[in-house]
């Protein structure tokens, strides 16, 4: 076994030097030729959250289509990907590893490797070789499909290949005085819903949307929406103004289409945020162990002619709130079953990924795996404003002052 050094530098030129589809089996092989490895496999998290696809093995047939699929749920995958933590199992050929493969929060896969021994020196440069890993994928998934087909366990329709497209690359983003975590489960016929967040020096965007109706039609609606409250944020033009945009957008090309959506601004420097209410439920704010829904006014719906302005409402956060933003699809019919309020409550603790998990998880069961409408959360914890860094192999926060 070769402990010298991190090795970080000759398995990253590694990977840059491999075509984008072949990076993570030289990276494989490069653990192999540190560490005595064998078997070195790189799982890949679906889009439901509920398996992990064995996208590359030095022990198996070369991944492929028919990629093995195995079930999250009670499998050492699940518990390496909750805590973040890695997870090693003593066996006859030595022992076998499993670590995160995550970038700022956001879950990629898992790394899974055996070793003929396991000092906690290597253990640690394999966790750095596992979180230098998830930089390469996020690279890499630019110029190839093989991660994108890698996360489809099931089929999907024109219209739900639309929506996932505006969906945010990373599900989930952690940083010095917030982590946002986001997910949506789509219904049978898909019904326009999306999330989304930017990050800027000295603010977070956040927005939720629900285009009305089904098919390829509500998820062209989204499109509209989507592009243009993108469009507006990035011309920096504020909260008001991108809920005017969006509507107008609707207005001049949705042929009578109607969304939904709020739109929240946070600051970073802790004056508070800002939320735009067009006809969506309010957001659930846990504080203190309480849960209640914020007491939002609320505006017409994106696409309705009215001469009416979009109203910026105030929203204080302290330190420690968490707010869950949601789509009418967590309330309709047959997901009433699962009850919000008290899921929000009793994962207090929780990762915001885990909260969002079981939100989607308890929808689905309640629905029997078959919604009417998609259902979407997007799951906020702010941290604060004394806070300037983040350690970013536990994830955990670094106080710098104690402002709430």
């Amino acid at each position: 076994m070769n402990g010298d050094g991190s090795g970080l530098g000759e398995l990253l030129a590694a990977a840059e030097s491999a075509p984008p589809v072949e990076s993570v089996e030289v990276v494989a092989r490069n653990l192999e030729k540190r560490f005595g490895a064998v078997d070195v496999s790189f799982l890949l998290v679906d889009l439901v959250g509920d398996q992990v696809v064995r996208l590359t093995s030095t022990g198996h047939s070369r991944g492929d289509r028919d990629a093995e699929r195995v079930d999250l749920r009670g499998s050492a995958y699940e518990e390496v990907l909750r805590t973040q933590q890695p997870k090693r199992e003593h066996g006859p050929d030595g022992v076998r590893v499993v670590l995160p493969v995550t970038n700022r929060g956001d879950c990629v896969g898992v790394l899974e490797l055996t070793v003929p021994v396991l000092e906690e020196d290597a253990l640690a440069q394999l966790g750095e070789a596992a979180h230098a890993l998830a930089y390469v994928i996020v690279t890499d998934r630019r110029f190839t499909d093989l991660y994108h087909w890698g996360r489809r366990t099931t089929p999907m329709s024109l219209a739900a290949e639309i929506q996932h497209q505006l969906l945010p690359t990373a599900s989930c983003c952690e940083a010095a005085q917030f982590t946002v975590a986001g997910g949506l489960v789509p219904a049978d016929e898909i019904g326009g819903d999306t999330y989304d967040y930017a990050l800027e020096r000295e603010t977070l965007h956040l927005s939720v949307t629900d285009a009305v109706g089904h098919h390829v039609e509500s998820a062209l609606t989204a499109t509209l929406l989507v592009g243009a409250l993108r469009g507006a944020r990035r011309a920096g033009h504020d909260l008001a103004e991108q809920a005017r945009r969006a509507n107008q957008a609707l207005l001049d090309h949705g042929r009578g289409a109607l969304a939904t959506g709020l739109l929240l601004r946070a600051d970073l420097g802790g004056a508070g945020a800002e939320l735009v209410n067009a006809g969506h439920p309010p957001p659930l704010r846990l504080r203190d162990g309480v849960v209640e829904q914020l007491p939002l006014e609320v505006d017409v719906l994106f696409g309705v002619h009215a001469a009416v302005r979009y109203r910026v409402q105030r929203l204080d956060l302290r330190r420690g709130d968490r707010l869950v933003l949601l789509t009418d699809g967590m309330f309709e019919r047959d997901a009433a079953g699962a009850d919000l309020p008290a899921l929000v409550r009793d994962t207090g603790g929780l990762h915001p990924r885990e909260v969002v998990r079981a939100v989607t998880g308890a929808v689905r069961d309640a629905c029997r795996g078959r919604l009417q409408d998609d259902a979407t959360v997007l799951c906020l914890d702010w941290h604060g404003t004394g806070r300037t860094d983040r350690r970013a192999d536990t994830g955990a926060d670094t106080d710098t002052a104690s402002h709430p």
